[in-house]
């Protein structure tokens, strides 16, 4: 696995701060969510920075890897296109899943993958499907989790080690998911640091969040916060991160800020870049930081490119792969948080009993990997969006949360892609009830503006809003995005009595 090449350090580029990134003093590059974007039709904030040169990376949020079903053919072309587009010198994703085939459901957000040798068999094989449909470098992202899956057999160490030995991928490693499963989950940023191959990082992100009631939530909406810069500090200390990455979605500050939350992320590096990284000689701060490094064209060597064969194993462990060890075995983990169940429920745990020394090889087993894996995940997805009881050994009230989390942010997209609503209802607080109440029991039918169509005509099928005016702009909003009328009474009321949203 080749060097990659220096990025230096950026920020993920969003139109609401589109102005504010082009002004940004010493900016080397920028990451942009692949699905909001268009190939050719580019917004132009985004093309005039390609025009500097400023490079910039595709950052998949739909893909679902550690889901049970294989990577859509659709998606990964999609997402090949835009590598294409941009030049980029890699694409990234996330290790989580964020659907399910049977039902179909979707969780409009990562959710975590279980640590269990049918999940990592299952991701392995999904991982090489994605390199070889792709035109450059995969890089997955570690996420941040409320919930622990029961009948844990990894470690997140061990399973991200495992699958870049496997797999030859590259981690995007967020030290701010780090820092959120630290105090959600009790795992130690440390031991998942150790654990990552530095000839295997691709670049870094960085983000705020908020704790409340004892939970952190990774909102990218809050300022970077001292324990997050301190894991920063760690990694840049036992590794030299090709580049680092701040993230903002929502909240946006001053540009001022902006700047400042930059600054911060490069004197961490820089500190750290005065003492030496194990095993290697110190490299200078400017270089650790990327500051006005060139990086070179896509598809040459210096520039990230894998070697032939890379997608596979990678040559330093393929021996160990080919004996078929799956590394170093662990206990299982705690069902879930303190208070939880340690139950495992009917359809949850069911690779616990699979010898580890089949976990590099055996296609054949793939195919009941798949199932186990997809029973687990519609299981908790089910509760989580639809909800069905808490399948056991999760902590429920953790799963509460979650599911809570999941319906507001669902709510504030929805607001987003259809901001007439909040207007028509009275205002946002209106709007969010209205909308929680909505989605409690019907998950996300296909896509946000879907379901902001599907809420507004929940709420004429109901006779509301209450004041006929204001019911009366609804159905015209309705009216002229769904079809030339709303249903008439006799199917309203069928798709009341049958709890159909769409």
């Amino acid at each position: 696995m080749e060097t990659m090449a220096q990025l230096g350090v950026g920020i993920g580029w969003r139109p609401e701060i589109a102005d504010a990134v082009e002004r940004l003093p010493g900016l080397d590059w920028v990451e942009v969510v692949a699905e909001n974007i268009c190939p050719g039709h580019l917004p132009e904030p985004l093309q005039r920075l390609l025009d500097r040169g400023v490079r910039v990376v595709p950052h998949g949020v739909s893909l679902g890897l550690g889901g049970a079903e294989r990577p859509d053919a659709g998606r990964l072309a999609a997402l090949a296109e835009r590598a294409v587009a941009l030049g980029a010198p890699l694409v990234t994703e996330h290790i989580a899943f964020v659907r399910t085939a049977s039902p179909a459901l979707e969780a409009g957000h990562l959710l975590p993958v279980q640590r269990t040798r049918d999940a990592l068999d299952v991701l392995c094989e999904n991982v090489r499907i994605a390199q070889e449909a792709l035109p450059v470098p995969l890089a997955l992202e570690n996420i941040a989790a409320l919930v622990r899956w029961p009948g844990e057999e990894l470690t997140e160490a061990q399973f991200l080690a495992e699958l870049v030995e496997r797999t030859g991928v590259r981690l995007l490693i967020d030290v701010a998911n780090l820092h959120t499963n630290r105090i959600n989950r009790g795992e130690d940023p440390a031991a998942v640091l150790a654990a990552v191959p530095p000839e295997a990082l691709a670049y870094v992100h960085v983000a705020g969040g908020v704790e409340r009631d004892g939970v952190w939530h990774d909102t990218h909406a809050h300022p970077v916060p001292p324990a997050v810069l301190d894991v920063l500090a760690d990694l840049a200390g036992r590794m030299r991160p090709a580049g680092v990455l701040l993230e903002r979605d929502d909240a946006f500050p001053p540009e001022e800020e902006l700047a400042a939350e930059l600054a911060a992320i490069r004197s961490t590096l820089e500190a750290a870049a005065t003492a030496p990284v194990l095993g290697a000689p110190a490299a200078p701060a400017a270089a650790v930081a990327g500051v006005g490094a060139a990086v070179p064209a896509v598809g040459s060597a210096s520039a990230g490119a894998l070697p032939d064969g890379a997608h596979g194993v990678p040559a330093t462990v393929g021996a160990a792969a080919a004996r078929g060890s799956a590394g170093p075995g662990a206990p299982a983990a705690p069902g879930g948080a303190p208070g939880a169940s340690a139950a495992t429920g009917p359809v949850l745990g069911g690779a616990g009993a699979q010898a580890a020394s089949g976990a590099a090889g055996a296609p054949d087993r793939l195919p009941a990997a798949r199932t186990r894996v997809g029973l687990e995940q519609a299981a908790l997805l089910s509760a989580l969006v639809a909800g069905t009881p808490v399948p056991e050994g999760f902590d429920r009230q953790r799963v509460r949360v979650q599911a809570r989390a999941l319906a507001a942010k669902r709510a504030d997209i929805v607001a987003k892609v259809a901001p007439e609503l909040p207007e028509l209802l009275g205002g946002r607080k209106a709007f969010r009830e209205a909308f929680l109440g909505y989605a409690r029991h019907r998950p996300m039918p296909g896509g946000y503006r879907r379901d902001a169509l599907d809420f507004a005509e929940h709420l004429l099928v109901r006779d509301l809003p209450a004041d006929p005016a204001a019911r009366r702009r609804l159905t015209v909003w309705w009216r002229d995005r769904a079809g030339p009328k709303p249903p008439g009474r006799l199917v309203r009321w069928a798709r009341a009595l049958t709890g159909r949203a769409a």
